[in-house]
């Protein structure tokens, strides 16, 4: 057993976490400090969000001791975590969509008196959190009519709510803005400050920097490193997390035929309220990167051309066809899209890999009406060899993965479907830098073979890391186009603001 450490809000003795042969964390001694913001980093699988899951009581641990202010316990239920003042904000969203975003903040920690919830004591609080985090919401709007990074914004202010005093937070900037971010930041600062301990998670390891007093490395399952923020770089990370070195730099783009017909034309596509006279091309070869500020309806158009939301008027073609109808329409004519929100949208969690990665065309895999179970998994395997995903089989459920090789799973299902235009909506979301990189050779690779690829991202250095051509988006109408020898982030930034710039 290790020597207690001094002043350890949480500690683990030798942790390890095993699901059948796998094991998730091998053996880990880690102390985690009162007080301040402690960062754990590593790929996708590496063990971070098990680590956390474990402070947390969502599982239990094989082997190993887990230790709170020096007490040694055994969660059975992250209830009984909260009762010693731990609460997670996990990667994935947990709340109940049909509720308003106030009954969400306080659920489980409602002013009640004699069984009755008090709602004038509740909407006080409410506007004392509002005040107190800067966020800017209706309590009476319902969780699922908000965007993502709103209900981001709801798991933030329901842990400020419950008076947590250790805050594990498992991406909590993935669906924000910068400005949002920095607003989380300031939060987290103000946190600290006041003696709250925040476990922080992260794949973006500039604010890694930027925000943590103390940061671990972790790799496959194990404790590689743990030491003060300052004394580290985005290099010396990305070595602890993989091992080796990295370029991080975009992989080299093929330049695609100018003069080409267009695969997909739009046309003046609009909706009330959401986007207006939204005209595009995209060609065979071609990266087309979709930037703006979150709300700004980059996501609202690329769901209406694909069929998954309606418009009011205009056209889409493919090939000079028209388009228009649903998703499954879409995909018979080639086009296909890989939504924002992986879980929502994109898999289904309890199924298993080989199921999820044939979803979208199962009629390959049917003869008269009965599934040829043989070819589906040999198309399958296939893809999960090319994408590189790191499964126990073709039948694990996704909901095992980790966050990089679900999104991969993502990928082989909209690679299935054989698409000569492909949509991708936050691609790298919640994925690690090395599975970054993959996913940035994958979508070169794809364009290089003469796939059209519009690309939308909230990290600016994305778009214009694989683009070709550059479109701002700003209050529902394209406001710039860039080539991409034209764009910067400084000109991206400007159009997306409203501010001028001849960076």
């Amino acid at each position: 057993m290790t020597a207690a450490v001094e002043d350890a809000h949480v500690e683990l003795d030798v942790v390890s976490k095993s699901y059948g042969g796998i094991h998730a964390v091998r053996e880990v001694s880690l102390a985690v400090r009162r007080g301040t913001v402690h960062a754990i980093v590593g790929e996708n699988g590496a063990g971070k969000s098990t680590v956390s899951k474990l402070i947390a009581g969502a599982i239990s641990p094989t082997g190993g001791r887990l230790m709170v202010s020096g007490r040694e316990v055994s969660y059975g239920s992250p209830r009984q975590a909260l009762a010693d003042g731990i609460a997670m904000m996990d990667q994935e969203l947990a709340m109940v969509p049909h509720r308003s975003v106030m009954e969400n903040v306080f659920l489980g920690s409602e002013s009640r008196q004699a069984g009755f919830v008090r709602r004038g004591e509740q909407r006080r609080r409410f506007a004392e959190l509002l005040e107190r985090s800067g966020f800017d919401l209706d309590g009476r709007a319902l969780v699922s009519s908000l965007r993502l990074a709103d209900q981001q914004k709801v798991e933030i202010l329901r842990a400020l709510a419950r008076n947590a005093e250790l805050i594990i937070m498992d991406e909590p900037t993935a669906p924000l803005s910068m400005v949002e971010s920095e607003q989380l930041f300031d939060i987290i600062r103000s946190l600290r400050d006041r003696g709250t301990t925040i476990i922080y998670i992260s794949h973006f390891l500039e604010e890694v920097l930027e925000i943590s007093d103390v940061v671990t490395v972790m790799r496959d399952g194990r404790h590689i490193r743990t030491g003060p923020s300052s004394e580290e770089t985005q290099d010396s990370l990305v070595q602890g997390m993989l091992g080796r070195s990295l370029d991080l730099a975009f992989p080299e783009r093929v330049q695609c035929a100018p003069d080409s017909e267009p695969l997909l034309e739009v046309r003046d596509l609009s909706l009330t309220g959401s986007f207006k006279g939204v005209s595009f091309d995209v060609r065979p070869g071609e990266i087309v990167g979709l930037a703006g500020l979150i709300g700004s309806g980059r996501t609202e158009v690329v769901r209406a051309i694909f069929g998954a939301d309606r418009y009011e008027s205009g056209r889409v073609t493919m090939r000079g066809r028209a388009l228009r109808g649903s998703p499954a329409a879409s995909i018979r004519h080639g086009l296909v899209m890989l939504p924002e929100s992986r879980q929502h949208d994109g898999l289904i969690m309890m199924r298993s890999v080989a199921e999820n990665a044939a979803l979208a065309c199962l009629q390959r895999f049917s003869t008269l009406g009965f599934m040829r179970r043989r070819r589906q998994r040999d198309a399958v395997a296939a893809l999960i060899a090319d994408l590189a995903i790191k499964t126990s089989s073709d039948q694990a459920v996704v909901d095992s993965l980790s966050g990089g090789n679900q999104q991969k799973v993502v990928f082989a299902k909209c690679l299935m479907a054989g698409p000569e235009v492909l949509i991708v909506d936050e691609p790298t979301r919640g994925v690690d830098v090395g599975a970054k990189r993959a996913i940035y050779e994958l979508l070169v690779s794809l364009a290089a073979n003469g796939m059209a690829v519009i690309v939308i991202s909230s990290e600016v250095e994305e778009v214009l890391g694989l683009a070709h051509r550059v479109i701002v988006m700003r209050r529902g109408r394209l406001v710039a186009e860039f080539a991409a020898e034209e764009a910067s982030e400084e000109r991206v930034l400007a159009a997306a603001f409203g501010t001028t710039s001849n960076a």
